[in-house]
Parts: structure tokens; sequence; C-alpha cells
């Protein structure tokens, strides 16, 4: 299974645009990807519901994750995402 562990850089953390950004990107990547804060149990990162429910704050930790193959480049680019905290979908992701 692939990983990435990383920090919530918006400031407002994933709640409304920011999870919005988020999860369109998730379902953009063609991979099934599940996130999860800290230590708590992963939610498909595509479901804006199950994203919003987490509750992740800027600098919170998530950690995102899929057990496909190819998925590497997918979290990678859903993870600088999230640290970079972009304010609008980048047309590669």
């Amino acid at each position: 299974m692939a990983e990435r562990r990383v920090k919530v850089g918006w400031p407002e953390g994933l709640h409304a645009r920011p999870a919005s950004i988020f999860v369109r990107a998730a379902a953009a990547s063609g991979v099934p990807v599940t996130v999860a804060k800290g230590e708590g149990a992963p939610v498909n990162a595509a479901s804006m519901l199950a994203v919003l429910g987490l509750g992740a704050l800027g600098g919170d930790e998530i950690v995102l994750s899929s057990d496909v193959e190819g998925a590497e480049l997918a979290l990678d680019r859903l993870a600088k995402l999230v640290t970079e905290g972009l304010g609008e979908l980048p047309e590669t992701v």
C-alpha cells in the first residue's frame, strides 16, 4: 500500500472550498484514494461528506493512501495539493 503523511497547508483546514478542491482532485486522480486524520479511520478521499467529517484543521497531519498499482503519482500530486494549500485546482491533478 502506498501512503503519504502530510500536514494540511490550508489555514482553514479541509473545510468547504479547500475540501471541494481536494475531493475533485482525488476523484480526478483515477485511482481509489483514502484519507485519514492522524491515526483515525480512513475515508474515501473522493467523498465530500467523508472529507468534511474528518475535521482536519490547518497544520493537522493526514494520511493519504491507496492500494492499487500506479498510485504513487496520484498520491504525490494530492500530497502536494494539501501541503501547499493551493487556492485553485491545478490542471495536472
